[in-house]
């Protein structure tokens, strides 16, 4: 049995165990998310205008494409599109890192996933905490993409032990979150009136604060060694850097940003606009300048600045296998070596979608060649009667689907593409940062500072994909066992 299976079954357990009185891991989740989103709204008042923008657009489109708001409706997407959202943080420690993957179980959710951002000149790895069944999925798929400093990759030997003891210094979660999180552990979840002071609690974490924790002069020194460095180190926790909301048309978003007054990153990272969306496409506005007081500043707030909080949208498109995923590096990594340049260069968009010609945009070719996961659903019962009643044969999959029996459905992509983050990154650090780093994959160290394994999303997908067969060789076993008995 695989970790992530172990961990789907003692969540039920707990819950089962604790009894009506305790939350789910689901409910409190969503109230986490909402809290979350109603504390960055206040907090960017442009958030607020680009949920208002997503959500028009998105309405405009399941207008002109009723056979998407069908598709959607079936695959129970359609309910948790306006729940869509995904946050960031960026820690400084392995402790404040393995702390936050016990807040963030209580929640349901959990590490998938390992990132390398070194390789984009972002000093961090990284891991998306999410829900990781289909049914939590379904009830909120709120993520949070949380990244771990790398202090190793600051060159100056001074300056990296100087942001090591600003970082021991802090604790970013309150001694009532903590004290509610063991309560938690101890109990198998919370009840309605702890899991309401335990998001309050933890959402203190993700509070904006406008002083520094160091003087001008550190803060810049940081800055200079990397701007993501002075975020993470000079601050007292980890401030959420933004929400993001799902769309089902990034492009027209993107236009629509600049009439709003938004300040649009030059292109849209990931792949190319298709007629059968796959992975992950990301945009945003870019980051605002916020006022900040430095330690032993006389100077008024506006004396001192800081690019951090920007606002971000997301299309997600199908899951693909681990064959899909080898042909869209290859080809992404084509794309960037042609001038030498990212995402940022004035030709980049054309490049990609010439290159990504040769990635199939037709649905059943991405399923026969085995590029996208898919999940399985009887469409016509009374069809795959027939089909059992035809024959003693196995269930002829490709035979199901012509015949309308049987309808495969691409899986959602749920997780993150370390180049299209560092984009993102890149973009609202200034843009004209462009750090170099070796690849630095480290996960076995970020394992040990998380203090537990990352799942693998890829097979994540697989077993869902696996369910979904073995739930209609069942069904369609049923059809054949009731043939035989009106024989």
């Amino acid at each position: 049995m695989t970790s992530a299976a172990c961990i789907a079954i003692s969540e039920s357990a707990c819950t089962a165990a604790a009894g009506a009185a305790l939350l789910s891991p689901d409910e409190i989740r969503t109230r986490f998310s909402s809290a979350m989103s109603a504390m960055y709204r206040d907090e960017v008042p442009q958030y607020g205008a680009l949920l208002e923008l997503v959500a028009q657009v998105n309405a405009q489109y399941l207008e002109q494409h009723p056979e998407e708001r069908a598709a959607l409706a079936a695959q129970q997407e359609l309910e948790r599109l306006n729940l869509e959202r995904h946050g960031a943080i960026r820690l400084g420690t392995a402790q404040e890192l393995a702390m936050a993957r016990r807040i963030f179980a209580v929640m349901g959710m959990h590490p998938v996933g390992y990132y390398d951002l070194s390789v984009a000149g972002v000093p961090v790895h990284s891991t998306a905490f999410r829900p990781i069944s289909d049914e939590a999925l379904c009830k909120n798929p709120f993520r949070i993409f949380t990244s771990l400093l790398r202090l190793e990759l600051i060159e100056d030997a001074a300056l990296r032990e100087q942001a090591a003891q600003i970082l021991a210094q802090r604790r970013i979660f309150t001694p009532r979150a903590i004290a509610l999180l063991e309560q938690a552990e101890r109990a198998g979840g919370l009840d309605q009136a702890q899991a309401d002071e335990f998001v309050a609690e933890v959402l203190h974490t993700f509070r904006w604060h406008s002083e520094a924790t160091v003087d001008a002069a550190t803060y810049q020194r940081l800055h200079d060694a990397h701007r993501l460095i002075a975020d993470v180190v000079c601050f007292k926790g980890p401030h959420i850097n933004h929400l993001t909301p799902r769309t089902l048309d990034i492009d027209a978003v993107q236009r629509a940003m600049p009439e709003r007054g938004m300040a649009a990153k030059d292109v849209v990272e990931g792949p190319p606009a298709r007629q059968h969306p796959i992975l992950l496409r990301q945009t945003s506005f870019k980051a605002l300048q916020e006022p900040i007081r430095f330690v032993g500043a006389d100077a008024p707030a506006s004396a001192g600045t800081h690019t951090a909080r920007f606002g971000e949208i997301e299309q997600r498109g199908a899951a693909l296998t681990r064959k899909g995923r080898q042909l869209y590096d290859a080809l992404l990594a084509r794309v960037r070596e042609i001038g030498n340049v990212g995402s940022s260069d004035a030709g980049y968009a054309q490049r990609l979608q010439a290159v990504f010609a040769q990635f199939p945009d037709d649905l059943q070719q991405l399923r026969q060649q085995g590029l996208a996961f898919f999940r399985y659903r009887v469409l016509d019962a009374a069809q795959l009667q027939r089909l059992a009643q035809a024959n003693d044969a196995p269930l002829d999959l490709e035979q199901a689907i012509a015949c309308g029996a049987v309808q495969a459905s691409p899986i959602t992509y749920e997780d993150f593409l370390p180049v299209s983050a560092a984009g993102i990154f890149q973009s609202n650090l200034g843009g004209a940062e462009q750090k170099s780093y070796a690849a630095n994959a480290a996960q076995a160290a970020f394992e040990q500072a998380l203090q537990a394994p990352v799942l693998d999303e890829i097979e994540l997908y697989a077993r869902a994909q696996a369910d979904s067969l073995q739930q209609l060789q069942q069904q369609f076993a049923q059809c054949r066992a009731a043939a035989a008995a009106c024989a």
